[in-house]
């Protein structure tokens, strides 16, 4: 009898040797042109500097934006199937669905208080 093991791992070792082997190729195979314009570091269209313009605060605007998007794209994740299979999680899936709720509810708020939500 063989390990049942053995296919997954020869799953896994293949998969491995295609992401190293494609790594390792566009390291060879690409183009090497580089400018100043590719080793500038970019963050979300912000110019990068050393400190905020002017002192102030650093806008934090769009990084709010991609943590909404995480939160409700999490939320929908876990309780699209708890809704599909509610009846036979009875109410230990109720509990668990509303302590995520009440979990989830933390960022929320958070953003909320941050001004996340208004768009100007």
């Amino acid at each position: 009898m063989t390990n049942p093991y053995v296919p997954l791992l020869f799953l896994m070792g293949i998969g491995a040797v295609l992401a190293l082997g494609g790594v390792g190729a566009s390291a060879i195979l690409g183009p090497k042109r580089y400018n100043r314009a590719k080793l500038d570091a970019y963050e979300c269209g912000i110019e990068p500097t050393p400190h905020a313009v002017g002192g102030g605060r650093f806008p934090i605007k769009y990084y709010l934006v991609a943590m909404t998007f995480i939160v409700f794209d999490i939320e929908v994740v876990f309780l699209y199937p708890w809704a599909v299979d509610f009846a036979t999680l009875a109410g230990f899936g109720l509990v668990a669905m509303l302590t995520f709720i009440a979990l989830i509810t933390v960022p929320f708020v958070y953003e909320w208080r941050r001004g996340g939500f208004e768009w100007d």
